[in-house]
């Protein structure tokens, strides 16, 4: 899966430390996940759009080899 959150960060210039707070994960996490290392839960990712005010498609992207597990 694919993201966006690294450029959402910037554009209201909010640091992975920030970020993790907000929605109750290590910063870590924040890390794994702008990296693609880490997937996460519905519950995060949608707590994680909430911050930004979008809809989590916004956010994260299927690509295909998701589709392929």
């Amino acid at each position: 899966m694919k993201n966006r959150l690294r450029v959402e960060r910037a554009e209201i210039k909010l640091s992975q430390a920030e970020l993790a707070q907000k929605v109750g994960v290590s910063r870590q996490t924040i890390n794994a996940i702008e990296r693609g290392d880490y997937n996460p839960s519905v519950a995060l990712a949608l707590k994680i759009a909430q911050v930004f005010g979008k809809h989590v498609e916004q956010i994260f992207q299927l690509e295909d080899s998701d589709w392929q597990r």
